[in-house]
Parts: structure tokens; C-alpha cells; sequence
């Protein structure tokens, strides 16, 4: 193997973990040492081995709970089992489960290192396959879609399961989260895939032009209109249409929108023919629509057309399992930022990775990956080239759940959330100069919700001259 193969030892017998550790490091095996089954698992959480190499009688996890989490988890890796000459049947009981081979205590040098070594074999031709099959069923199922914990799983499920109809699909999620990526997915498994991917974020647009970009107008319309244009909805007809943040479309477009859904038809600003249009919509928000719905601010009868399937991405710090698979996905992905000198995420790396909150979810683990492999002077991301929040677990922008838990005491009297959240935005708006889109960014919603708040709370810039409220 041109590739050093890594073994996990895991051996509650020190004596006996250290010979055979030493033994496996001489014959050129990166070795890892665990006592207990609990922290092998804890290890393996951390990064891939082609090979564990357990004792099968331990105190806790046994060797054969063990070995039935690493096939559950880790498809690849190969289990062979040590074993005490009287507790033989046992490990052929292992090898019915799926054990690579057994060995028996006291273990001969030479026998070791010739089953690690076939066994690190096997793993490589696994590992490959598993990574070329992945890739194909991508290309077919869920291209983009990274994810092995359960909830991600049923997502994908539903993604499979609703693609090839044309019903319109909600997507929530917190930002960040990959809600694009999931609309897009349902598009390539479609029938429209052969069309245009057709995709609008509706809070970065003021509410005057929202209108004109999704039905366009005709020539004349207003001031300025000097020709027709089309709009979005009848560029993506027999395509899919994403709208992204429509929590954030103002009333008179949610009523057009609630026509076009119903009636399969539309009117161009200024214009007085319906023109039919064949689109299959996909909405996302980072916001709970049913809530918006009952503080009056969407329309309900537009809900029950957007919500016919509802797909929800949990956030990051809820599947920390798959950490480990996006932050490698990303190391891929930028390698090319250090010329491919960079070659993995070590361990303590990658511990840091999975002890962070991760507030920004997908996006900005994949903005600390990118930061790091252009920080990093090794051939390996160690904890030194991670941003400073991620390696001080400071979340920026969200209170952590720790600090929730164990960092903030209730007062006795109870807490007002009216007046927390209205000293937060002032606050906010305080650091970002009174600049509205400033102040939003920081808090991370959106200019209008922001704007909402503000009226809603009567935050004002204080008097410059003594410091009252305007």
C-alpha cells in the first residue's frame, strides 16, 4: 500500500496494547491505542481506519458490540478480533458477524502484521468502492446532498419519494442549512431537469421590484418601461422555480403568487392578457410559516398552496455525525486553495470540528475549511488553522447551547422576551451605526423582518444631542 494504513488498537490489557501497538508502528501502521470500547467509538467518530483491531472480551462495549457498530457505521472497515485460545468459539461467532479474521492471544509478530495488513487491503478496495458508488447514486438519487445521520436519511427519502410529481415543496431550514441545494436536487430528479434551474432569494429584493422580476411587464407599464420583459415565472415554464426567503414577499405579491398557483396563469405588470404558464414551485424559509401566518404577516390560503410537501433540514449542531463527511466534502472541494498539498483534517482538527455549535451551519463549516487550507503550512488542517470562534467555541450570531443550559441564570422575576429582544436590536442597530442592512446581517434575518421589528418595538436612533430616542 503506497498509503500508510491506519489501525485502531483497542485492548484493555496495557501490557498487551503496548507490545502489539509498538509491533504495528515498526512495520510502518499509523496506530491509534484505546482501552475501552466507549472511546474507540469516540476515535472512529473522529476519522477513518482501514482496520480495528479488537480484544473481544473488555469491560463496557465488548468486542462484539464493537464490531457490530463499526459495520453499522463504517461499511469499509475491517474488524479483526483477538481472542484468548479457550474463547475460540466466540471469535468465530465474530467472523459469522462479519470479522475480517480472528487472532489468538499471545499474537505472533508475523501473523499480525500479515492479516492488518490484508485487512488494510480490503478496506482500500471497499473504501473505493463505496466512494465510486456514492458518486454514481449522487448523479442519480441525491446529488449535492451530504448526510448519513437518520433525520438526513428520511430527507432524502421524501426528496426521492416527491422529485418526479410536480406538487410544490416547502423547504425550512436556519440559514445556511442547504435548503438551494435540496431544491435543486428535486429539480435534477424531475422531468423538468432538462430545463433551466430557475432560482430567486426574495429578501434581497425591495417589495417594488419584486413583482416585475417574478411576472414581469409589459411596455409602458411605468416610467422607464421602454420594452416588455418577461419574468421569472414564464422563463421557468415546463422548469422549476425556487423561491427562496418567501417569508419575506409583501402582501400584493403573495396574492398574485396565490393566483398564479391556483390558476396556472399570470399578468405582466401593466398588461391585460393571462398568459398560462406550466411551473413547479419550490419556496424555502428560514422563518416557521405557520407562525408568520398567525401574527398576520402571510397569507394563509397561500400557505396551504405552498405547504403541500414540507421538507425540513434539522441544523448542523442537531447531526453531528456528519461533520466529519462535509468538512472532508469541503477539504475536496477547496483543495485546490493549497495546490493539493493538503491532504487531510487531523484528528485534533476534527474534534474541534465536532465540539462547535456550528451557528451558521453547512456554510460556515465550509467557510472555516476553506480559511484553513489557505492558512495551513502542513500537509494536514490542524486546530491552529481554524478560525479563533470555531477553536474557542464562541458562536457568533446565536447563543450557544451550553451557555443557554449553563451560562445564563433566570432572574427570579422571569424574563420579559419582549424587552430582551428589543434591547438585542438595539443593540444591533447600535454597532451597525443605525445602517438597517447592517443591523440585519449581524442578527441574521432579513432587511424587511428587521425593519418590522424595529416599527414594531419603536426602536429609534437616540437624539445626538442628549442621547434620548428621535
Amino acid at each position: 500500500m503506497t498509503q500508510q494504513a491506519s489501525v485502531l488498537l483497542v485492548e484493555d490489557n496495557d501490557l498487551e496494547r503496548q507490545i502489539t501497538a509498538e509491533t504495528l508502528r515498526e512495520e510502518g501502521f499509523a496506530v491509534e491505542e484505546a482501552a475501552l470500547g466507549k472511546r474507540a467509538l469516540e476515535l472512529l467518530g473522529l476519522g477513518r481506519f482501514d482496520v480495528v483491531l479488537t480484544d473481544l472480551m473488555m469491560p463496557g462495549i465488548s468486542g462484539e458490540e464493537l464490531l457490530i457498530k463499526v459495520k453499522e457505521r463504517y461499511p469499509a472497515t475491517q474488524v479483526v478480533v483477538l481472542t484468548a485460545f479457550g474463547t475460540i468459539d466466540s471469535a468465530v461467532n465474530a467472523i459469522k458477524g462479519g470479522a475480517f479474521y480472528y487472532l489468538t492471544k499471545p499474537v505472533d509478530r508475523e501473523p499480525l502484521v500479515m492479516i492488518v495488513t490484508r485487512a488494510a487491503e480490503l478496506a482500500r478496495e471497499k473504501q473505493e468502492n463505496l466512494l465510486l458508488r456514492s458518486e454514481v447514486e449522487g448523479k442519480l438519487t441525491v446529488e449535492g446532498i451530504i448526510g448519513q445521520d437518520s433525520a438526513m436519511r428520511e430527507m432524502m427519502r421524501i426528496v426521492r419519494k416527491v422529485s418526479p410529481s410536480n406538487s410544490t415543496v416547502l423547504i425550512q431550514g436556519e440559514s445556511g442549512t442547504g435548503k438551494e441545494v435540496i431544491a435543486r436536487a428535486i429539480h435534477r430528479l424531475s422531468p423538468r431537469a432538462q430545463r433551466p434551474f430557475i432560482a430567486i432569494n426574495c429578501s434581497a429584493i425591495p417589495d417594488n421590484l419584486i413583482e416585475n422580476e417574478l411576472f414581469g411587464h409589459e411596455r409602458g407599464a411605468f416610467t422607464g418601461a421602454t420594452e416588455r420583459k418577461i419574468g421569472l415565472f414564464e422563463t421557468a415554464d415546463k422548469s422549476t422555480l425556487f423561491l427562496d426567503e418567501i417569508a419575506d414577499l409583501g402582501g400584493g405579491v403573495q396574492a398574485k403568487l396565490l393566483r398564479v398557483l391556483q390558476e396556472r396563469e399570470l399578468r405582466r405588470v401593466g398588461g391585460n392578457d393571462s398568459i398560462r404558464v406550466d411551473v413547479r414551485l419550490i419556496a424555502a424559509t428560514n422563518r416557521n410559516l405557520a407562525e408568520e401566518v398567525a401574527e398576520g404577516r402571510f397569507r394563509e390560503d397561500l400557505f396551504y398552496r405552498v405547504n403541500v410537501v414540507t421538507i425540513t433540514l434539522p441544523p448542523l449542531r442537531e447531526r453531528p455525525s456528519d461533520i466529519p463527511l462535509l468538512a472532508n466534502h469541503a477539504l475536496a472541494r477547496f483543495a485546490h486553495l493549497a495546490a493539493g498539498r493538503v491532504k487531510e483534517i487531523s484528528r485534533e482538527a476534527m474534534a474541534v470540528l465536532l465540539d462547535y455549535s456550528w451557528p451558521g451551519n453547512v456554510r460556515q463549516l465550509e467557510s472555516a475549511i476553506e480559511r484553513a487550507l489557505l492558512l495551513c503550512e502542513g500537509d494536514r488542517i490542524m486546530p491552529g488553522d481554524l478560525p479563533q470562534e470555531v477553536r474557542e467555541r464562541k458562536a457568533v450570531g446565536r447563543v450557544e447551547r451550553s451557555r443557554v443550559s449553563g451560562g445564563f441564570e433566570i432572574p427570579p422575576e422571569g424574563i420579559n422576551f419582549e424587552h430582551l429582544e428589543r434591547d438585542i436590536i438595539y443593540q444591533a442597530m447600535d454597532k451597525a451605526d443605525w445602517v438597517i442592512a447592517k443591523a440585519a446581517k449581524m442578527l441574521g434575518m432579513s432587511y424587511r423582518t428587521l425593519q418590522y421589528r424595529l416599527d414594531k418595538f419603536g426602536v429609534k436612533k437616540p437624539d445626538a444631542k442628549n442621547g434620548a430616542s428621535q
